[in-house]
């Protein structure tokens, strides 16, 4: 598969529904391999990464998953080709940057990526739509199985899978989920629910991982624990913070359709007005519009179809995104500008929000 043929298609967790979609945008497991007898990625040169790029790669494209794959060397990528993969979540920032020997493997309907001699030899992900940890860990565990045939994995009967960084031992398995969580913002508790988070020993992160800021209301939730336990109970585990979480999530909204609720039309009704009608938008204010979008399409303010818009949106307004849909490197200021007329025009058949069902709150204090 060609990168052209990849950038026409949105990844299927855009384009399909999942259970529990309404708040979570995706589920995601990650595993982490490493092979006997060769230097982690880190410490290696660039001939031996070479050397494990030249014996898992082929191996990687086949497997039955891998039929007609994206599959390319790193550094035969432009700068915007990889972002593009950094935004639609195929590849890790730290794997964008990397240089020869390192590569990505992925399958036709962007669920299933591999990146080649990132922190590890192999990392290996799976993505699914809505709340689907499980089906993404079977999915997953079967390519490894497959894989555990003709790779020879370094592992210990102790530590488990040897991973270049001693927090992925074990398992080397971290699951996580991408949750819409604008009411705990809007409400602000969303700071509480971080906060009991990292005390059961679970990570929050922004919108693209680790020291990123989560912008369009969007939370990861993963595990940080690899050592010592199996990957079905990490997964129910995560499952059962993610159930209270989506409770927190529905329980805010609901109070502030009840209490708020002039705040919450106006918001939607901000956003909507913004994102229809703008001539320069910036990434960010288009994003956290977007997601006020997405609250109203769950709440019946627009129709729930219109979500997948916003999902797909989410990715194509990115800025490596619209230089390649501009097919040049845009200045700031022209990203702005192509931004709001991508947005404008994918909107174009969204109808005003409907508030009609909306609980008045005019009775109530709000600050409008």
């Amino acid at each position: 598969m060609r990168f052209s043929t990849l950038l026409k298609n949105p990844a299927e967790w855009m384009r399909t529904s999942g259970p529990r979609n309404d708040i979570v945008i995706t589920s995601r497991v990650r595993l982490a391999r490493n092979l006997r007898g060769h230097p982690f990625p880190g410490w290696a040169e660039q001939g031996a990464r070479k050397d494990v790029m030249n014996i898992v790669r082929p191996v990687l494209e086949e497997l039955g998953e891998m039929k007609n794959a994206f599959s390319e060397e790193m550094t035969d990528l432009s700068a915007i080709e990889k972002q593009v993969l950094v935004e639609r979540h195929l590849v890790s920032r730290e794997h964008a940057a990397k240089g020869p020997g390192c590569a990505t493997v992925m399958n036709r309907n962007q669920t299933i990526s591999i990146m080649v001699n990132e922190e590890d030899h192999l990392r290996m992900q799976s993505i699914r739509p809505g709340l689907q940890l499980l089906s993404a860990f079977k999915s997953l565990n079967t390519i490894d199985t497959d894989l555990d045939k003709d790779l020879n994995y370094a592992f210990d009967s102790r530590y488990g899978y040897l991973t270049a960084c001693p927090t992925n031992l074990g398992t080397g398995m971290r699951a996580s989920a991408m949750l819409h969580l604008p009411g705990l913002v809007l409400s602000e508790k969303i700071n509480e629910t971080i906060q009991g988070a990292n005390r059961i020993g679970l990570a929050v992160r922004g919108l693209y991982g680790e020291g990123t800021e989560a912008m369009a209301n969007l939370f990861q939730i993963s595990n940080q624990t690899t050592l010592g336990t199996s990957e079905e109970d990490v997964i129910v585990h995560l499952g059962k913070v993610i159930d209270s979480v989506i409770e927190n999530e529905q329980n805010a909204r609901l109070k502030m359709l009840e209490e708020r609720a002039t705040m919450m039309q106006d918001q939607i009704g901000r956003a909507y007005a913004i994102l229809k009608y703008a001539h320069i938008i910036p990434s960010k204010e288009a994003l956290n519009c977007l997601s006020m979008i997405r609250l109203g399409c769950d709440l019946g303010f627009f129709a729930e179809d219109d979500r997948e818009t916003i999902n797909i949106l989410l990715t194509e307004i990115q800025p490596a995104h619209l230089q390649i849909s501009a097919k040049r490197k845009l200045t700031p200021e022209e990203r702005d500008s192509l931004r709001a007329e991508i947005v404008s025009s994918k909107l174009k058949g969204l109808t005003p929000p409907d508030f009609g069902s909306i609980i008045t709150d005019s009775n109530n204090n709000d600050e409008v």
